[in-house]
């Protein structure tokens, strides 16, 4: 099989792997393609790979690993809260339906407070369901390590992962009656869908504004999520495109200009909205589409004789 070929058909699996390693869709292509470059550099070179699948596994999983290593240092001097890159999920059956759960911004947040080590083996054992000798090779540890490892996320995960009993139906229209409500500033409404201890987070990366920190509280992000509305609107307002986002509900949010200048993202259990991901960070935005510039409406929005 070409090179080629061998990318169509491994990239996906490839992709999603470095993915939810890194939280950030830049690095993890930069990943993949680094182990192909090296898997064809061996093929030219003669060697024959008897399982190019298992090699690329192995391969972006350590090149993830190491990657993870130095990012965690960049992200101690990040502006704000970091949260990983929203990844635009396909609502029907296709390359990241396997994980739907496991790629939700809440779950990649939660994934953050793992070692890398850590990280790739429950990734690759609870989330790809390699076998455990597999997982071992992998990583460069035991079997018995690599269950301890597997046994300690599972564990950690497991005590602050959320839970999602609602079918995609029932998230996608409590998803539709809360952009809606966001849209029109409807505090009423909003204080219906939020869970008594939602979250809110934001993500400016320090280039645009947004949340200093998490808010917390049903009142609280109400508040916060109905001033938008009569802000945004005196800049000429924006719009909301629903879509999967990690495979959860979520809206892409475009100005007046048709630009890109947000991504929202729920994570819904029990009929309520539980957390709420805002990335408006440009950087982490270019992957979707053309981008705006946020900061420039917030300032439109408080011009003289703009309310």
């Amino acid at each position: 099989m070409s090179i080629s070929d061998l990318y169509g058909d491994l990239r996906p699996r490839a992709f999603a792997i470095a993915y939810q390693m890194l939280g950030s869709v830049g690095e993890a292509e930069d990943v993949v393609q680094e182990a192909f470059l090296r898997l064809h550099q061996i093929q030219q070179g003669g060697e024959v790979i008897a399982s190019p699948r298992a090699y690329i596994a192995t391969l972006v999983t350590r090149l993830a690993i190491d990657q993870l290593r130095s990012a965690r240092m960049r992200r101690e001097r990040y502006v704000g809260e970091w949260l990983p890159e929203p990844l635009a999920t396909d609502p029907s059956p296709g390359e990241h339906a396997e994980t739907s759960d496991s790629l939700s911004l809440a779950v990649l947040v939660l994934l953050e407070s793992l070692s890398p080590r850590q990280r790739a083996a429950f990734l690759l054992r609870e989330v790809f369901q390699y076998p455990y000798p597999e997982v071992a090779d992998i990583v460069g540890t035991d079997v018995d390590s690599t269950r301890h490892l597997v046994a300690r996320a599972r564990k950690h995960l497991r005590q602050r992962r959320p839970r999602y009993h609602a079918s995609r139906q029932q998230r996608q229209q409590l998803a539709g009656r809360f952009f809606a409500a966001v849209e029109h500033g409807d505090l009423r409404a909003l204080e219906e869908l939020l869970a008594q201890d939602v979250a809110m987070h934001g993500d400016g990366g320090g280039k645009v504004p947004a949340l200093g920190r998490p808010i917390n509280g049903r009142r609280r992000v109400a508040r916060v999520l109905a001033a938008m509305a009569p802000m945004l609107a005196r800049a000429g307002g924006v719009r909301f495109r629903l879509t999967e986002v990690n495979g959860q509900p979520g809206a892409l949010v475009y100005d007046v200009r048709d630009l890109l200048v947000g991504v929202m993202g729920l994570d819904i259990a029990d009929g309520e909205i539980q957390t709420i991901h805002s990335i408006v960070n440009p950087d982490k935005l270019q992957h979707f589409d053309r981008v705006g510039d946020l900061g420039l409406l917030v300032r439109a929005s408080r011009q003289p004789g703009n309310g």
